[in-house]
């Protein structure tokens, strides 16, 4: 049972706006800090850094320090994941473009 809540914890996360869009932000492969990521997605710094957080949890990213400065960059789980992410994102928009063509074409065909 603890398991599958868990399974689902990270689905939730994954499947909400802000956490996918910071999870794709990052697989730029650049590092980047959370400021950055907070502009990127249109997000609070403070919510940045609790959804980073989660993804720590979870092994998806990880915190790299050069001097003063706090990079974040994707493990290699997390680019795994960025990279399914990144194909499901690419399908919905192709079939989100689909059903509006043919509400179109069906518009179109009852005048």
């Amino acid at each position: 049972m603890v398991i599958y809540v868990r399974e689902r914890a990270i689905v939730n996360l994954l499947l909400h706006e802000k956490p996918a869009g910071i999870i794709l932000s990052l697989k730029s492969r650049e590092k980047k800090y959370a400021s950055v990521l907070s502009k990127e997605n249109d997000c609070t710094y403070t919510h940045t850094l609790k959804i980073l957080d989660e993804l720590l949890e979870y092994g998806l990213v990880e915190f790299e320090r050069d001097r003063r400065i706090k990079f974040v960059k994707l493990t290699q789980l997390g680019e795994d994941v960025a990279h399914e992410l990144e194909g499901l994102v690419r399908y919905l928009e192709r079939v989100s473009k689909n059903e509006e063509q043919k509400g179109e074409t069906e518009q179109g065909d009852g005048e």
